[in-house]
């Protein structure tokens, strides 16, 4: 398989290093062995394991002073539990650790005294907004957006658009205007709930208050995020759009790490850059963006019955079961669903992870009932 050839290369180029690596499946060990052979890794050096068990070994290796967390969806919850409990550093690169699993990882971080520090770009540029502000210091986080693929729509346009021709709105939805991020994040960022699941994560990582978070629409993404002070001061992270910077942030915090010329975006030049651009976002264009705070300040399991109801909605979207209006239609059904059925203020991870299932079969039986697709 590519994953285990590339893995090998890993290995083989920090093989003074690794001690641990480890595939989805035990089935694939010995080809992964082989590779690593292949590559000229010794394998009585590297110790080789498979799913979740191998996980667990990789994220809590003695050696391992910080932990990169990128596994997608919730099943990078344990592993970062695992790794939690063993004092280690998290690089934070997977919404669900927080937007999921945030009344259960808090805690924790604090019992263990483990940092957390964030990979994705906005966040990375309030944490590095913050480096020097005392606690109690800051009063807001401004978060940026790109706007995604309808900011230069009117809501009334895309209203008429989404009826007359939804086949348009589907291939315009996933086609961003500034990079190319995947299918899945091109259509969050389209319906803004990339933005409101990162308002949520803004309010587990630093604190803030959901009245103390805003969005603010910033088509050049120039200006990744910002923070306002108690003085009144805004302090704000520039840079051309790279997401290497944050992921080396968030391994290297505290330090800044210099970088050869030429392998990272050029220094940004505000000459050439000449100006930037700010609106607000249009609430009744970006419903997603109000489902996010609500879901928010309810808390508890609504954050995640949010994100999972999102990413099904998202997926069915994409396989064309329902038209754009739909995504934050059967999210806010699954969220009324969750609030009368088993909401919980304080949960468990094992109710936090049954209430991810659930919402997830919920958005497909509410767009099979409603809109007649699976």
């Amino acid at each position: 398989p590519p994953h285990a050839a590339l893995a090998a290369q890993k290995c083989a180029e920090f093989k003074s290093t690794v001690k641990v690596v480890s595939c989805a499946d035990a089935k694939m060990i010995p080809a992964l062995k082989e590779k690593l052979q292949a590559a000229g890794v010794d394998l009585k050096s590297v110790d080789v394991q498979a799913g979740a068990e191998g996980v667990n070994a990789v994220a809590t290796e003695d050696e391992a002073n910080v932990v990169v967390t990128g596994i997608v969806g919730c099943a990078g919850l344990l592993p970062t539990i695992e790794a939690i409990k063993k004092g280690k550093r998290i690089a934070l690169a997977n919404k669900e650790t927080l937007i999921a699993g945030g009344p259960v990882i808090l805690p924790l971080l604090e019992k263990y005294g483990v940092t957390m520090t964030p990979a994705d770009s906005e966040h990375s540029a309030i944490f590095q907004a913050l480096q020097g502000v005392p606690p109690g210091g800051m009063r807001k986080v401004i978060l940026t957006a790109s706007g995604g693929a309808f900011r230069d729509t009117s809501a009334e346009e895309l209203a008429k658009k989404c009826l007359e021709d939804p086949e348009w709105v589907r291939a315009k939805a996933t086609t961003h205007p500034n990079w190319d991020m995947g299918a899945k994040i091109t259509v969050d960022s389209a319906t803004m709930m990339n933005k409101g699941l990162e308002v949520i994560e803004a309010h587990y990582l630093f604190g803030a208050d959901y009245d103390d978070i805003d969005v603010v629409i910033h088509p050049q993404s120039i200006i990744h995020s910002a923070v306002e002070t108690m003085d009144n001061s805004m302090i704000a992270q520039l840079g051309w759009p790279d997401m290497r910077l944050p992921i080396l942030y968030s391994i290297a915090w505290p330090h800044r790490v210099a970088m050869p010329t030429g392998q990272f975006e050029r220094p940004l030049n505000l000459v050439e850059l000449g100006s930037m651009t700010f609106k607000a976002p249009d609430t009744s264009k970006y419903p997603c963006i109000q489902l996010a705070y609500d879901a928010g300040r309810q808390g508890g399991t609504m954050t995640c019955c949010l994100n999972a109801a999102n990413e099904e909605a998202n997926q069915l979207f994409r396989d064309g079961a329902f038209g754009f209006e739909g995504i934050p239609q059967v999210v806010e059904a699954c969220m009324e669903a969750h609030m009368s059925k088993d909401f919980s203020s304080s949960p468990d991870l094992d109710a936090i992870l049954g209430v991810d299932r659930w919402a997830r079969e919920y958005v497909k039986e509410v767009a099979a009932k409603k809109y007649g697709k699976k």
